[in-house]
Parts: structure tokens; sequence; C-alpha cells
């Protein structure tokens, strides 16, 4: 990988001033482009202002569906390495007395539902993922100052922070994920509507130094006097948040003295922690107009803010790559017209919308200031939360809404299946490997079967890889995929399909009972022979369970 250092200096390819996608950002959003990217053997610049990670840890928690992305580009197992996993969730009152505890609940994608990161340690195995690609530049301590696009292109103008040397170069496309104060979003004159919350809060990153009882529980403290978020974070390093009350000093309460005071009304003696930083932070809700302007795409912050009461604020942004990638990759191949970059929009802001809504509702559970408010809720949810299973179906209903298009890049007319993502059991592939479900379909293209096939030929004209699904116990064999832990077929009863025509990304574009066509392929779909994406040359995890 061709890179830029602190000292502004360029190493590799320097004189190649034509990419096929630019990315504007090298946070969780920018530095999981570029892997996907990369790993599609795409041309890809990366630009970051910045000449070191970002050493405060902003997001401190994942998911399933997330991490299911980041094994796309080969680095889920590593990245868990440094996670804590399936931790608890308490909601406690004034007296810290639990009234609702849960365990987030699995929803079929093959890693634990819940993990808690630090952040500046994930995104240095990211951007060590990105050196494995030559075909990816990285260009630190760079800015982007203008963007001049047109039917072929968009023309960069980049200036060197280090050295002010100025450099025009050129992209196809452009990944704007450069925060949510974007200067990209700003040139482009999109609009970013929302609201800032009046509240304040400061968000304290301490260094564990002893462990105390259930240091490992994430809690939220519903205390009407000053509410709090109580949150374990790996590499034993331990978050809390606190709002900024009327009368307090901001300035003042982000001192190592005030941190103390703060967290002693949890038990946490000064010998417990070590504070690292203590920053104070503003909750947003705000969305930009449009996700997309001619060649240029906004994602993550860039496009959306959201408070950070269910930790979706990085795994938004997360989502929104690995759904406009394939689709770029696509269009610079000539596989898809590109028109089907519209999708992109149409697919994830109704998803981010009613992620930042649920994030809301949990944040007024959590700092209702009422007393007599608060006193009714802890009433009520202790009461509900000792009914069998209600504490999993309310976190299950309010807190990460399961991403299902409605519109966009599927078939017409709509199937139960459309617009899904097909679970990720493990199966057992032609040569007897178990392996993950997507590490078997490759990111392409592809016909799902359970059973016998039924002909398919509009899509079989486009010589697409077709798979069968059969049962448990089944020997394996050519052109199979033995379902081994009873998941994929039942889900495909359940949505009456027995045909899948899955995108890339393991969502459903098409589906149809037993017996029936598929919906045609999508206009203009004229996909390679070989896929570029299954043949990036970078290893397929091989975890076995």
């Amino acid at each position: 990988m061709s890179t830029t250092g602190a000292e502004g200096r360029t190493r590799g390819d320097a004189g190649n001033d034509q990419y096929d996608v630019a990315v504007i950002g090298y946070g969780p959003t920018g530095v999981t482009a570029a892997n996907l990217l990369g790993g599609m053997g795409l041309r890809v610049l990366v630009l970051e202002r910045d000449a070191e990670i970002f050493t405060r840890a902003r997001a401190i928690s994942t998911d399933e569906e997330v991490m299911r992305i980041w094994q796309r580009i080969g680095l889920a197992e590593r990245l868990k390495r440094d996670m804590l996993t399936e931790r608890p969730v308490d909601f406690v009152d004034a007296n810290g007395r639990p009234f609702v505890s849960a365990r987030p609940t699995p929803r079929g994608h093959g890693h634990p539902p819940q993990m808690f990161i630090y952040q500046p340690a994930l995104e240095q195995v990211l951007r060590d993922g990105v050196d494995r690609y030559p075909n990816v530049r990285v260009l630190l301590r760079h800015e982007c100052l203008r963007l001049r696009q047109d039917a072929e292109g968009v023309e960069l103008t980049v200036v060197g922070t280090a050295d002010d040397s100025v450099h025009r170069l050129h992209a196809s496309y452009v990944i704007a994920a450069d925060g949510g104060s974007s200067l990209t979003r700003a040139q482009l004159n999109i609009g970013y509507e929302g609201k800032t919350y009046e509240d304040r809060w400061v968000v304290i990153d301490t260094k564990m130094l002893k462990p105390w009882p259930d240091h490992d529980k994430l809690r939220f403290h519903c205390d009407p006097a000053r509410p709090a978020v109580d949150c374990p974070t790996p590499l034993d390093h331990h978050r809390w948040e606190f709002p900024i009350l009327p009368g307090d000093d901001e300035k003042q309460l982000t001192t190592e003295d005030a941190v103390h005071r703060l967290v002693a009304r949890y038990g946490i003696s000064r010998d417990s922690i070590k504070v690292l930083r203590a920053t104070v932070y503003s909750h947003h809700v705000r969305f930009a107009t449009r996700f997309r302007m001619g060649r240029v795409f906004l994602a993550g912050d860039a496009a959306h803010a959201m408070p950070p009461w269910i930790g979706q604020g990085m795994a938004a942004g997360v989502r929104d790559v690995a759904n406009l990638c394939w689709k770029l990759d696509a269009v610079l191949h000539g596989e898809l017209p590109e028109s089907v970059l519209d999708s992109y929009e149409a697919e994830r802001k109704p998803h981010v919308k009613e992620v930042t809504k649920r994030a809301v509702f949990v944040g007024r559970i959590i700092t209702e200031r009422r007393l007599p408010v608060a006193r009714v809720r802890d009433g009520v949810l202790r009461a509900l939360d000792r009914v069998p299973g209600f504490a999993d179906r309310m976190q299950d209903a309010n807190w990460i809404p399961v991403a299902r298009y409605d519109t966009g890049l599927q078939a017409r007319p709509r199937a139960k299946a459309h617009g899904s993502q097909v679970p990720q059991p493990w199966v057992t592939g032609p040569d007897g490997t178990r392996v993950r479900l997507d590490d078997a379909l490759g990111g392409r293209w592809l016909l799902l079967h359970a059973g016998m096939p039924t002909p398919q030929p509009a899509w079989e004209r486009l010589a697409l890889p077709s798979l069968a699904i059969t049962p448990v116990g089944s020997s394996p064999g050519e052109g199979t995929l033995v379902d081994s832990d009873g998941v994929l077929l039942p889900w495909m009863r359940e949505h009456r399909a027995s045909t899948l025509a899955l995108r890339p990304d393991a969502y459903v574009y098409a589906a149809a009972p037993a017996g029936a066509p598929l919906p045609p392929p999508p206009a203009g779909f004229a996909p390679a022979a070989v896929s570029r994406s299954a043949g990036t040359g970078v290893p397929t995890e091989t975890t076995a369970q």
C-alpha cells in the first residue's frame, strides 16, 4: 500500500493520480470502505487530514451484523480478540437496583450479538488490513479542499497539511466519510437537518488498575438527579458518561478531581482507575438532505448523526459502505447501470432513521429527570421484568431494528423474503469443510435452491453460480451446501421461498416458491463470468466452530 506518514512524504506509486474511488476520511467508516474496495481490486485513494488514529474512544460497542461485514474483509476473528462479548445489560434506579436486566438477543449473523470495543485498537487493526492492498493509496495529513465533478469523474484538489503541497487527483466516484462537520457536505451545499440536544455530556475514558464488582457489566444508571452510563471496554479500559447539569462548570467537570468525585458515587476508588481523558460532547439527531450528489456519496456521520444510547453511530456508517461499495464495483465494471447507485440512499436512509428513533427512545428511558415519572418507570418496568422473556423481547423490539429494505435494488413484485438478509449459519461446503455461509457464498450474485432446483432460464442465461442447500446430515457434494446448523432451510420455508437470488451482500434480490420462476434480473444486469470479490487474494478466515 502506498501511504503518507506524518511528515507528508509519499511512498509507493506516487505518480498515479487516477482512481476508481476516492475515500475522504479514515475513521471506521472510511477504513472499512478502503478494505472492501481494496479487496475488490479497485484503485482506491484515501485522504485523511490527521496524522494518527484519533485517540479518543468514541464508539464503545458494535453488533453481529457489523462483525459480519468485517468478516467479509477477513478481519472479524482478529478484531474479536480485542473485544468483550455478550456482557449483561442492566438499567438501574437511583439506588443502583436493576429494574430491567437483559442480554442481547442473537439474530443469526454468526457472531456474538453485542461486542464492546476500544476504538483506537479497532481502527489500527482495520488500517493494518488495508496494508494488504497495493491498489489502495493512503495519504495522511492531506485534506480535500475542493471537488469538481462532471460526467467523466471527480477532480479533487488536495493539500498536504505538512508541507502545503497541492495536488489535483481524479476519481470516478467519491465516498465522503469525513464526519459530522463534513467539509465535503458543505462544499456540495447539502443540508444537515435535525437538532442538537441542549444537554452536553462529559465522556470519561479510564484505564482499569484493579477490578471492582460488576466491572464487566453495562449499566445505565437511570438516576433523575444525574443519569450515567457505566460501560466496560476491552484491553482493561472503562468508560463513564455523565450529563453536565445546570450550574456545572464544564471546564472544571473534566478535571481529574471532578472525575473521581463523579465515579466515587459508584464505589470506584482513586486507586482503581487511571483517568486517560475527559471530553465534553453534544448529542445530535441529524440527517443529510441527500446521501448522493452526482458522483459523490456521503457515508457515516457525514450523512447522519444519532445519540449514542444504543451504540449504533459507528455501526450505521459501516453498514453504509457495505451497502455502497459492492454497487460501485458493479457499476465500474459495467455489471449494473449507474442508476443502481440511487438505491444506496433508498435502502440506507429509512433504516438509519429507524435506528435513530430507537436511540432517542432508549435515551428518554435513561435520562428521565422528572422524579414522579422516573418512579413510575422503575416500578412498571421492574414488574414487567419479572415476566419470563420480557427483557429480551423489549430489547429485541426497541433496541436495534433489523435492516430490511422495502425499497431499492430488489425485484418486483415483492415477496416475503425480498429485501431481507439471509441468516449466516455454519455450512458444509462441497469439499467437506465447515465454514460460515458468507465465506461459501464469496460475495457474489448467486442462486440458492432448497432441494431440487427449479429451472430459472432468465437467470441461468447470465451464467450465475447456483448452489443447492441440503439438510443436516447430508453428504457434501458438488454444487451443494449442507445446512449444518439447520437454519437456512427453515428460514426459506418460513419466507415461502424455494429459490433465492442473492446480491453480493447476502440480501435477497428475488425469491420464488417451489416450481415458480423468479422475477427477472435487474435491468441492464451483465455479471462478469468470474467474481472479482471472491478472488481478491485476501485469505478467508478459517476459525472453525
